[in-house]
């Protein structure tokens, strides 16, 4: 979910074609590790999991059978469709910089929604955030799509059918400057409604941010945190492979 002034339309005006563009049964593998990620980093056994910037709750339809969720996001339009996808979770609307739902979690997580974030401040805001309502001893999973170190420049095909409807998006994704704190990931998407075919085109601008800064900014907001390094089986690109746990010190 963005975090701009100005929202891309994948998560407004075009997010009934979302779960067409990213499948929930994409996410099996992505949230298999996760949850074994935060299973393995908790002081113990973790029931409740919260996550800040949950879209249309794709990870969730896979982790609710292991935790109670409560799954907060910016994007009413996404909350919708998460709701239609995970009735049995909690769903808040809410920024993740901001929202304080005054309870702690065995667990909070935040995926690739973080990549929104094009500002240490933001982040920093984020990641207090997850420290409010992370119980001591548990933990916080972070997965942005880039850290500095591992950006490549890259496109990208995809899509699926339903019916009579289908999407076919092609992504790419570019840095602006190497000095830059941001990155670009522009989309093209056909959208496919019976023999009607239209375009649309679509920028995301995205966060990008060293390894020293993610660590240092949850240690500075009381987590032990640590880089995790992963290779996705259906993967050639970097996306995704670096992610950072924060433990709160109890």
């Amino acid at each position: 979910m963005g975090y701009s002034n100005t929202s891309p339309a994948l998560y407004t005006e075009l997010a009934d074609w979302f779960y067409l563009l990213t499948a929930p049964e994409d996410y099996a593998e992505e949230a298999a590790f996760y949850r074994k990620t935060i299973i393995d980093h908790c002081s113990r056994p973790p029931r409740t999991l919260l996550e800040l910037g949950s879209g249309g709750g794709n990870n969730a339809s896979h982790l609710k059978k292991y935790f109670q969720m409560t799954l907060t996001d910016l994007s009413p339009e996404m909350l919708r469709l998460s709701r239609g996808l995970n009735p049995e979770c909690e769903h808040i609307q809410g920024d993740m910089r901001n929202i304080r739902l005054g309870r702690e979690f065995d667990a909070v997580f935040i995926h690739d929604a973080v990549s929104y974030l094009t500002s240490v401040e933001d982040l920093e805001k984020t990641i207090q955030t997850a420290w409010m309502h992370c119980r001591p001893g548990g933990v916080v999973l972070i997965c942005p799509d880039f850290t500095k170190e591992t950006f490549s420049p890259g496109t990208e095909l995809g899509g699926h059918d339903k019916g009579n409807t289908g999407i076919r998006y092609l992504s790419w994704t570019r840095e602006k400057t190497p000095e830059d704190t941001t990155y670009i990931m522009d989309m093209a998407y056909l959208l496919r409604e019976g023999e009607d075919v239209r375009c649309r085109l679509d920028r995301h601008v995205l966060g990008l941010f060293s390894e020293t800064t993610w660590l240092k900014l949850l240690e500075e907001a009381g987590f032990s945190g640590r880089k995790i390094n992963h290779a996705w089986s259906d993967s050639k690109s970097e996306v995704g492979s670096s992610m950072f746990i924060g433990t709160k010190r109890e």
